[in-house]
C-alpha cells in the first residue's frame, strides 16, 4: 500500500495545480507507472478541456513510440474515479479501456450521480484490475469544494475577516480603518483567485467601495456577490463596473443588466444565507469567500452554513466599535502573516 501511496501523492500534487481554473469540475491528477517508474502524467488544467487521464495518456504517446504496448503493462493512478459519461469531454473510463491498462488505482469515488461508481464498474467489466481508496481522505479533502457542492447542494463557504488586537471588526462611525498589513492583503487577493465568488453585504460596499478583484495577486478575479435588500447602493460603485459577473441579491427585482444580475429573494426575513447559497449552487458556483461586513458574516455563522474561517488579527486596537464575529470551530492553523496573525478554523 505504501508503494501505491507514493504515486497517489504525485497525483494529488498535480491536481493541486488546478485551483481557480477547473471549477465546477473537480481537481484531478493522473500518473502512469511502468516498471516502478513514472512514464507519463497529467492533470485537469482548464474547465471544458481534457481531463487528467487524457493528458497523462497523451504525455506517454508523445514520448514513446511503443506507447500502446506500454499501456498494457502499466498502472494508471488517478486521484478521482474516472468519469463514465459524456460531458464536455468523452468518458475517461472508455479511454483507459481502449488502451487496455493492466491496473487502475483510484484515490476516491466521484460522488457526482453520473459517475459515482459507474466508472469503476466499467473498468472492472472490461477485465481491468481496479483498486480504490488509496489516500482516500486526502483525495476527498483536496476536492472538498466539489464534494460540498455535489453532496450539500451549496458552495463551499469560506468566511474571512480581520480584527484588531482587542477584537473589534471596524469603527462604529462608518469610517475606513485598515487592520492588516500588505502581506495579508496580498494573501487575501491570492485566495480570491482560487474561489469562484466573493460575497459582501451592502454596508461594506457603501463604506469601502471595494473592487473585490485580485490586483495584488495572480489569476482571475472571482464573480462578485452583493446583498442589497432595497437596492440602495449607487450604480457608479466599483462592484457594478461590469468587469466581472456580479450577482445582486435583493428583495425588489430579478433582471440582467450586462454582467450585473439582480436576483430577488421572496423572503428576506428568514433563511437568507441558505437561499443565497442555493441560488449560487444553481449558478454552478462551487465556492464562495465571504468578506463582510460583520452583520453578513454573523448571518452565515448563526445559520451554521460555513465550512472554513480565516481570521486575521492585527496589532492595532480600537477600544470601541463593531465587535468582530465570534465563531467556534476546529483550529487547523495558527501562523504569522507579516505583522498580523492568521488563524484558520473548520466547521465541526
Amino acid at each position: 500500500m505504501r508503494y501505491y501511496q507514493i504515486f497517489m501523492q504525485r497525483c494529488l500534487d498535480l491536481a493541486a495545480l488546478g485551483p481557480g481554473k477547473v471549477s465546477p469540475n473537480p481537481m484531478v491528477g493522473a500518473v502512469i507507472v511502468h516498471d516502478d517508474k513514472i512514464i507519463g502524467e497529467g492533470y485537469h488544467q482548464q474547465y471544458g478541456q481534457a481531463h487528467a487521464e487524457v493528458n497523462a495518456v497523451n504525455d506517454v504517446l508523445l514520448k514513446f513510440d511503443n506507447a500502446k504496448e506500454l499501456f498494457q503493462q502499466s498502472t494508471i493512478y488517478v486521484s478521482l474515479e474516472p468519469c463514465a459519461h459524456y460531458g464536455k469531454t468523452p468518458p475517461c473510463a472508455d479511454l483507459l479501456i481502449k488502451h487496455r491498462f493492466a491496473k487502475v488505482v483510484i484515490g476516491c469515488r466521484d460522488p457526482f450521480d453520473k459517475v459515482d461508481g459507474k466508472g469503476i464498474e466499467k473498468l472492472q467489466a472490461a477485465g481491468i484490475e481496479v483498486i480504490v481508496g488509496v489516500l482516500e481522505d486526502e483525495c476527498k479533502w483536496l476536492n472538498r469544494r466539489f464534494f460540498t457542492r455535489i453532496q450539500k447542494q451549496r458552495p463551499y463557504v469560506i468566511l474571512k475577516w480581520a480584527q484588531t488586537a482587542d477584537e473589534f471588526f471596524a469603527p462604529d462611525d462608518n469610517q475606513q480603518f485598515w487592520i492588516t498589513g500588505p502581506e495579508s492583503r496580498r494573501l487575501v487577493h491570492q485566495w480570491r483567485s482560487e474561489e469562484d465568488a466573493i460575497l459582501v453585504g451592502k454596508n461594506t460596499v457603501a463604506i469601502d467601495n471595494p473592487q473585490l478583484n485580485v490586483r495584488y495577486g495572480d489569476g482571475r478575479s472571482p464573480k462578485r456577490v452583493v446583498i442589497d435588500r432595497r437596492l440602495e447602493l449607487k450604480p457608479d460603485l466599483n462592484v457594478f463596473d461590469q468587469s466581472v459577473e456580479t450577482l445582486i441579491f435583493n428583495g425588489v427585482k430579478t433582471d440582467v443588466e450586462g454582467k450585473n444580475k439582480y436576483i430577488a429573494l421572496e423572503d428576506f426575513d428568514r433563511y437568507v444565507p441558505q437561499y443565497i447559497l442555493y441560488q449560487l449552487y444553481l449558478q454552478d458556483i462551487q465556492s464562495v469567500i465571504i468578506e463582510g461586513g460583520a452583520y453578513t458574516l454573523n448571518a452565515f455563522i448563526n445559520a451554521g452554513v460555513w465550512d472554513e474561517a480565516r481570521i486575521f488579527t492585527g496589532k492595532a486596537t480600537l477600544t470601541a466599535g463593531i465587535k468582530a464575529p465570534k465563531i467556534n470551530g476546529i483550529i487547523a492553523e495558527e501562523i504569522p502573516s507579516g505583522t498580523d496573525y492568521l488563524q484558520i478554523l473548520y466547521n465541526k
